[in-house]
């Protein structure tokens, strides 16, 4: 018997005590909702990059201003979503999710009509800005709905949007394509349903705002998991690095991938979609398993092989013919993918009670390296080619070598929930 005696259990609130048996739980409708809705968010963003080649012809844009379209659209969803984090952990907002998606559905508006530079820009960054609103605090509500599963829960959560983004350039090809750039307004009725399930959503994490992770088992957690400062700051500066080998190369897949099967292999616009959509499929795919597996072995293992995994298959890309170009891609996206959930979760850990302002940063990390990535691959194949760019970038994945030095949290720890009737 612990010091957490049944006297102290008696003389606790009911509420109280509701509050920790509910947190415990891991509540799986609220999870696969919240996923559902960053599905439908990450599924419309993805049109974006879907559209560049037909942009790219109708309009005659260069490859450096497709990669300003893409810079402008990561560092409006990049930049605000700290500061966002960090004010809804002091003041939650629990409607702000549908907001956010408003602006969305306007950005895809004014994308359908753009006709030139500039109207493309505004278009990308209200988009960006929806995605800046929506990412801090739906991980907010995935935590809360965890039961202290957060690994489990993150990776529902991420693999929602991987496989909206993997549905994005599917349905470019489908409808976009044949249609022209108009088209791209059916896909505000996907916008009009993720503001109706965020509605509920915001009404489900109202009436739970009372439910604090602080349960007893999760607070041991965050207590074991406690390092010096100068540690939890050298460790987020290992994954910031992280995340930049991670979504560099990431960027020159989701930008560039269609373009180099066309330049290199001289396929068409369309069947370069479908292999973009089969790449980003294999990307959902793989997100699946870096949660459950991050807290079964410890996340540090994931972060390591997702990273450092996807370096031999990386560098044989650029060497071989359109088929094993596919095949290695799979691969690519699978091991790649499971590293994000892991790197969120973990960063978490480190700084417990900040889930927010944590899951801004890195969200927004993630998207602005992404377009700075962009930007500057879409730089170097003006000044060079698409097939130099995926050779140099394949050797990003080699920085992952630098996981040896994150501290073991969790170790090879299985997930227990805490009993109260103990």
């Amino acid at each position: 018997m612990d010091s957490y005696t049944e006297t102290e259990e008696r003389q606790k609130p009911a509420s109280s005590v509701q509050s920790e048996v509910i947190y415990q739980k891991t509540i799986y409708t609220i999870l696969f909702t919240i996923s559902f809705a960053h599905l439908l968010n990450d599924m419309m963003q993805s049109v974006i990059p879907a559209v560049y080649p037909i942009i790219k012809e109708k309009f005659n844009f260069s490859f450096t201003q497709i990669g300003i379209i893409t810079l402008t659209y990561q560092f409006a969803s990049s930049v605000l979503q700290p500061f966002i984090g960090f004010y809804t952990d002091k003041h939650p907002k629990p409607f702000s999710l549908s907001i956010g998606m408003s602006f969305t559905l306007v950005g895809l508006i004014v994308l359908s009509m753009a006709s030139n530079f500039h109207t493309f820009l505004l278009a990308v960054t209200l988009v960006g800005i929806g995605s800046s609103v929506f990412h801090p605090e739906s991980s907010k509500v995935a935590q809360l709905a965890s039961g202290g599963r957060k690994g489990l829960a993150q990776s529902i959560f991420q693999v929602g949007g991987n496989f909206g983004s993997s549905l994005g350039p599917l349905l470019a090809a489908l409808i976009v394509l044949p249609f022209g750039q108009p088209a791209i307004k059916w896909f505000t009725l996907a916008a009009l349903l993720a503001i109706l399930i965020l509605l509920r959503v915001g009404r489900w994490y109202k009436a739970h705002l009372h439910i604090k992770p602080t349960a007893r088992g999760n607070a041991q957690t965050e207590k074991a998991n406690t390092f010096p400062r100068k540690k939890v700051i050298g460790s987020l500066i290992i994954l910031f690095f992280l995340v930049f080998s991670k979504y560099f190369y990431m960027a020159s897949m989701t930008s560039y991938f269609t373009f180099f099967l066309i330049e290199k292999f001289n396929v068409s616009v369309q069947h370069s979609q479908l292999y973009l959509f089969i790449f980003l499929a294999a990307v959902a795919v793989g997100t699946v398993a870096g949660g459950p597996l991050g807290d079964r072995f410890g996340r540090k293992y994931i972060i390591w092989f997702s990273i450092l995994g996807t370096a031999p298959f990386a560098l044989l890309m650029p060497h071989v013919g359109l088929w094993a170009t596919i095949v290695l891609a799979v691969f690519v996206g699978l091991i790649l993918s499971s590293a994000f959930s892991a790197i969120l979760v973990y960063a978490t850990d480190l700084v417990p009670g900040k889930v927010g302002m944590i899951a801004g940063l890195f969200f927004g990390l993630a998207f602005g390296m992404g377009g700075i990535a962009s930007a500057f691959w879409g730089w170097l194949a003006d000044k060079t080619n698409i097939e130099f760019v995926f050779n140099i970038c394949a050797y990003l994945p080699l920085i992952g070598i630098i996981t040896a030095f994150l501290p073991n949290i969790e170790g090879r720890r299985k997930y227990s929930a805490p009993n109260l009737q103990e």
